[in-house]
């Protein structure tokens, strides 16, 4: 409760919060209060004033947690500017993995009882999101291929290949990132590295 209220308290004052992140979730009160403290003192002062941060939220991964943190999708530019920086000071003072994701919004499929008038932007489809989702929890590698293996009980399985220069950042994360984007979309995926080869 100390931690939410400091959050709260702190959050007039200083842009990298929004309402969410005064919210009472206790992983949400830690990484605001460790991002007021990072961009107080370490080699990231400064540049975090113009992030801020809509939640986070705890996700288990084969016995540990990981903590999801969710930036507005206008925000998602300026944070990639510091994002590894950003992911290991966290991981170090947590001693838990990390992920930065954009929060995205679907909107419903328009039908003819439906009084929307606008039309629905691709940005707002569920595949485009999903596919965005992707994108941003592997970052810094970047998605090169992908494939769908539909197998003989009619589950579906995506194939992601990944940038290969980035192996060595992300290879040690991708259960962290199977599980998270399974909860999020439900969709299973599985992540490769190929050759040029292949």
């Amino acid at each position: 409760p100390s931690n939410s209220r400091r959050a709260a308290r702190t959050f007039s004052s200083f842009p990298l919060l929004s309402a969410m992140a005064a919210s009472t979730c206790p992983s949400t009160a830690a990484i605001t209060e460790a991002l007021l403290e990072l961009d107080g003192k370490s080699d990231l002062k400064g540049s975090l004033a113009q992030i801020t941060i809509s939640g986070a939220r705890d996700i288990e991964v084969g016995g540990k947690k990981a903590v999801v943190v969710f930036v507005p999708v206008p925000q998602w530019r300026i944070l990639q500017r510091v994002h590894t920086r950003l992911v290991r000071e966290l991981e170090k003072k947590f001693s838990r993995q990390v992920v930065f994701l954009a929060q995205r919004r679907i909107l419903a499929k328009p039908t003819r009882r439906s009084r929307q008038r606008q039309l629905r932007p691709r940005s707002r489809t569920l595949t485009h999101v999903h596919d965005s989702i992707l994108e941003d929890l592997v970052y810094p590698a970047e998605v090169v291929g992908r494939r769908t293996r539909v197998k003989l009980d009619g589950t579906h399985l995506i194939k992601v290949h990944l940038d290969k220069s980035q192996q060595t950042n992300v290879e040690h994360k991708l259960e962290t990132f199977i599980t998270v984007y399974k909860r999020l979309t439900g969709k299973d995926v599985s992540f490769e590295f190929p050759t040029q080869e292949q």
